[in-house]
């Protein structure tokens, strides 16, 4: 039962942080870097994002690191699911 929720959970802190980088991404291009929103937001995104800014190059004037994050996110989840239910 208790990793149940344990998966569930992974689940949603997965989805939240994927949504939160969707939505900093988003807003980038449309609100002031100091709107309140976009300040709150990008507290939780940014430090996630810096390490692979250092490591993944801008292309032109593309980003692709929150692309990278939010496939590192998937991974990572994926992992922790498949050691939740293998203890299961």
């Amino acid at each position: 039962m208790v990793i149940l929720i344990l998966l569930k959970l992974v689940d949603i802190v997965a989805q939240t942080l994927i949504l939160l980088v969707i939505i900093s991404s988003v807003l980038s291009y449309f609100m002031s870097p100091y709107h309140q929103v976009r300040q709150m937001v990008d507290r939780i995104v940014q430090p996630m994002l810096e390490p692979i800014r250092r490591v993944v190059p801008l292309v032109g004037m593309l980003d692709f690191s929150p692309l990278v994050l939010i496939i590192l996110i998937e991974i990572l989840s994926w992992a922790i699911r498949n050691f939740l239910v293998v203890l299961l």
